[in-house]
């Protein structure tokens, strides 16, 4: 058995002192602690547990408090004169930002006051230039903001290379409920592990792009299951968990070699393409376009984590199903719903989210499987604002909210 991993308190890390974390820093920080600090993440070795065998889902010992708190910043008591070629040099920077780029959205808008006198060849459309979210981001070398748009634009290009079919036909001994109480215990497995969330996503997607193409009996899915949150891990993960450690999980279900070969299996049966493109990520970038408050972004986050489980829901591209979450957890806020840069950035406007929005909401208020409770009981946790306990919108108040949006981005 391997030894028990240390568990680290949220937000230990302390800023360097006289520097404001921006905004988007700070989200992702917290998003690190809700990460790391998940409310049934043990402490100390995981918990082992076969998944067909143990589905109750006890709750586990509650994870310790932690956010760090920003530092604030210190003026230093002395001021800094700067000469005159430094104020120009300034100044002509301001102007040259305030000039739009040629690249840049642009959203038209009427004249206030056009005048009648003049001909159609002289008006001039006046243009509103779209919020350039990776601009805030230049001088940060790790988020890549120059190649953002460009590697987003990439992602949805790979999304039409892996859409999923319809594959439980060709599946003789597997169902649905058995997938969604293997991907129950996956995420249980992502927060014994402390692993991000994005390995969730990506160990799920090679699962079932593996099921497309091999038939698989039931006692072999735990196998495939654990497996593919191994290969997600070593793609995700700074330090992911050996082979020692799933073994562990699966309560010595599997053989290391049946383990290894596994994973040989599934390489070879995607040809080594495992950059699947997943809703998580089109999410963040989707909320960032928002500017939405962390507690709106972890409701998101709980909406698609759901559909996780839910067959019905594996053949919606990821883009799209990102941005119907975004927009549900939203209209659930009462906040404003799909401005223009968010219909730039997402590519969907309200007309294409519509249906998928209402059916997510169906998803919250009626379909509750009481086998299930690895995801709703993780974020019923003050960690994740409790955004379970929210109740769901009305049906009908949803469709009003929907139809008014949509009316208000075609007028």
């Amino acid at each position: 058995m391997p030894a028990p991993r240390n568990t680290k308190a949220a937000g230990s890390k302390q800023p360097c002192p006289g520097k404001v974390p921006n905004v988007e820093n700070a989200q992702a920080k917290e998003e690190s602690s809700q990460t790391k600090r998940s409310p049934s993440s043990p402490q100390g070795a995981p918990k082992k547990r076969s998944a067909f065998g143990d589905i109750t889902n006890a709750q586990h010992i509650l994870g310790k408090k932690g956010t760090a708190k920003a530092a604030s910043k210190k003026v230093p008591k002395g001021s800094v004169v700067l000469d005159v070629a430094k104020n120009n040099e300034i100044n002509l920077k301001k102007s040259v930002s305030k000039i739009p780029s040629e690249d840049a959205p642009v959203e038209k808008v009427p004249a206030e006051k056009p005048d009648p006198s003049q001909t159609p060849a002289d008006e001039v459309a006046l243009v509103k230039p779209v919020e350039d979210i990776d601009k805030v981001q230049q001088d940060d070398p790790f988020a890549s903001a120059e190649y953002a748009k460009d590697i987003f634009n990439y992602m949805r290009e790979r999304e039409e290379k892996f859409l999923i079919p319809d594959y439980m036909e060709n599946q003789p001994d597997i169902t649905e409920d058995m997938r969604a109480i293997l991907v129950d215990w996956m995420v249980e497995v992502q927060e014994n592990f402390e692993l991000t969330h994005e390995t969730l996503y990506l160990a799920v997607k090679l699962m079932d792009h593996y099921l497309v193409k091999m038939t698989s009996m039931r006692d072999k899915l735990q196998l495939i299951g654990s497996t593919a949150i191994l290969i997600a891990s070593k793609f995700e993960e700074r330090c992911p968990p050996c082979v020692d450690d799933f073994l562990y999980i699966c309560d010595d279900a599997y053989k290391r070699e049946e383990l290894i070969s596994m994973e040989m299996s599934i390489l070879q049966t995607l040809h080594f393409d495992i950059n699947i493109p997943v809703a998580y990520r089109f999410l963040r970038r989707f909320a960032k376009c928002s500017q939405a408050t962390m507690e709106t972004l972890t409701l998101a986050r709980f909406i698609c984590e759901l559909t996780l489980q839910e067959y019905d829901f594996v053949q919606e591209r990821a883009s799209r199903l990102a941005a119907s979450c975004l927009l549900l957890a939203l209209k659930m806020k009462n906040l404003d719903g799909w401005n223009p840069s968010l219909e730039y950035y997402s590519g969907y406007s309200v007309e294409d989210l519509q249906s998928l929005v209402k059916k997510l909401n169906f998803l919250l208020t009626y379909q509750h499987d009481e086998r299930l409770k690895a995801v709703r009981s993780k974020y019923s946790h003050r960690v994740f604002f409790a955004v379970a306990k929210m109740p769901p919108m009305d049906m009908l108040k949803l469709e009003d909210s929907l139809q008014r949006a949509r009316r208000g981005s075609l007028s």
